[in-house]
């Protein structure tokens, strides 16, 4: 009987799906299946699914560009098993992905989210370290055991302080997720939203060192465009404001004053404000002095 869901909410680069879709089918074991959700209009995309006539495979255009998060509550609306992935179309699985978070799993039955080990690599697929990904891993990812099961307020104030999950490789049990969904008003922090929505409901996150997921960045990604027109800050500062209310309301005041603040959300601005300032001006750079200093 499957039990993983994995889908490709699929927009973009033709040639990067295809390497995250084979990368998908080297999975081993009969527990799971892919199911890629396109989003975009490129004409050869489905002849090449039928081509591929994988049993393992289904695959669905829709009907109307649907955007990054009707996409993702699209995949979440598909779902069928116990387990759900939402992997990015140009993210790639090691072999043994599906190995990983089996027994993580079988050892944490009532996690809502897995977050396995990761590899960060560029539009070229090498290794790629970021300043972004060396802040995750020094400054906001939690000390202490390799294996952990985390939850209630000291998660969500390690969350809001820095994310440092990675939302494509997380494994979601599918029931939780469905519970909320992803905020339609929501277009890059969406995913931040949804574990604290999971968090406030009492679920737990485990996380595994084991890394079988690569993850990749590159300028051409959803948050690097929206970044220097100031869009996606606009949007982290509602989102941060509103969570710091709800949080104070439900009682947890460390994780409000957190929120509140969001400084890693604020110097990550700061850090951009040359390159919004080549790439959109005057108004890139205002947007980023805005998101520090307000």
């Amino acid at each position: 009987m499957p039990r993983f869901e994995i889908t490709l909410p699929y927009y973009g680069d033709v040639a990067l799906m295809q390497d995250a879709v084979r990368s998908v089918l080297a999975q081993d074991g009969d527990d799971w299946r892919l199911t890629v959700v396109d989003d975009g209009r490129e004409p050869d995309v489905p002849g090449w699914f039928e081509r591929l006539a994988d049993p393992r495979v289904r695959y669905y255009r829709n009907e109307r560009n649907l955007g990054v998060t009707g996409n993702f509550n699209r995949c979440v609306e598909l779902a069928e098993y116990e387990y759900l992935v939402l992997m990015g179309s140009d993210d790639l699985m090691h072999p043994d992905y599906l190995s990983v978070v089996r027994r993580a799993a079988e050892r944490q039955p009532g996690a809502a989210m897995i977050q396995p080990g990761v590899q960060v690599i560029g539009s070229d697929g090498l290794p790629y370290d970021t300043l972004a990904d060396r802040t995750k891993r020094l400054l906001y990812a939690p000390r202490g055991p390799e294996r952990a099961v985390l939850d209630g307020e000291p998660l969500a104030v390690s969350l809001l302080r820095g994310n440092w999950l990675y939302f494509p490789s997380v494994c979601w049990r599918t029931e939780a997720v469905r519970r909320f969904g992803f905020r339609p008003d929501l277009g890059v922090i969406q995913d931040l939203a949804l574990v604290i929505d999971l968090l406030v409901a009492g679920e737990r996150l485990a996380v595994t060192p084991e890394v079988c997921f690569k993850y990749r960045r590159h300028a051409a990604s959803e948050s690097s465009a929206t970044a220097y027109t100031g869009c996606r800050f606009e949007e982290a500062k509602r989102f941060f404001r509103e969570t710091a209310d709800r949080l104070t309301a439900f009682g947890w005041p460390h994780a409000a004053r957190v929120s509140r603040r969001h400084l890693s959300s604020r110097l990550h601005a700061l850090t951009l404000l040359p390159a919004a300032t080549r790439h959109a001006g005057a108004p890139g750079a205002a947007a980023m002095l805005r998101h520090v200093f307000r």
